[in-house]
């Protein structure tokens, strides 16, 4: 109920901010308006927040014709282990990554969010796949609607030891002690606790998948 809600609330925000951008209608003006209270009252209710939190966010996020959020994550392997950074929101593990700014390209922005949230530089090889988070019923409501891109690649040194960003509390390859307060490229078969919104472990799967296989198409949706 909650994840319908959420969903039901962003479309109707992206009808009203899609409306208010073309309509020169008074009129017309004042019922996106409502309708866009409406939405952060419906995605209060799914969120166990207040729609004057909500309100305000919904009439900042997007401007013009609404379309989904693109969000990237950049897989790197090293033997059997995976780089992993671990979030400062909620101190658990993901790829690194985050959304696309206006004047990158999706791999470009992959290539540059492991630098700034791991401090490696890499570079992109393959698609791994093109998921729709709403699709995935692991993957914890968002308020807006969210496509995720996640590439296998490449470092650039392939024995450089990664470092937090700014964002980022640890990155590592392998297993340091969690005690220590850090990680070090993770095994696969031992994987501290994902940052479910942001990482999910079908990500994680489809990514070594299309690494160890040179023929392997992407996953889709």
């Amino acid at each position: 109920m909650r994840r319908d809600l959420l969903a039901i609330a962003d479309e109707i925000r992206a009808l009203a901010t899609t409306g208010l951008h073309y309509t020169d209608g008074p009129f017309d003006r004042e019922r996106y308006e409502k309708l866009l209270a409406l939405a952060a009252r419906l995605a209060a209710h799914g969120a166990g927040d207040e729609p004057a939190v909500l309100e305000p966010l919904f009439r900042s996020a997007d401007e013009g014709y609404v379309t989904p959020k693109l969000d990237v994550r950049l897989a790197l392997f090293r033997g059997g282990d995976v780089l992993l950074v671990r979030e400062r929101m909620d101190g658990r593990w993901s790829l690194p990554g985050g959304f696309v700014d206006v004047g990158d390209s999706p791999s470009e922005a992959a290539v540059r969010e492991a630098a700034e949230e791991a401090g490696v530089e890499a570079r992109v090889e393959r698609l791994a796949g093109v998921f729709d988070t709403r699709l995935q019923p692991d993957c914890p409501p968002h308020l807006f609607h969210i496509h995720k891109l996640v590439f296998v690649g490449t470092l650039l040194d392939p024995n450089a030891e990664p470092r937090a960003g700014s964002e980022t509390s640890d990155a590592a390859f392998g297993s340091r002690s969690e005690s220590s307060g850090s990680a070090a490229f993770h095994p696969l078969a031992a994987l501290p606790e994902l940052s479910l919104g942001r990482t999910l472990p079908l990500h994680l799967r489809e990514a070594a998948r299309v690494a160890r296989d040179p023929r392997a198409l992407p996953y889709l949706d």
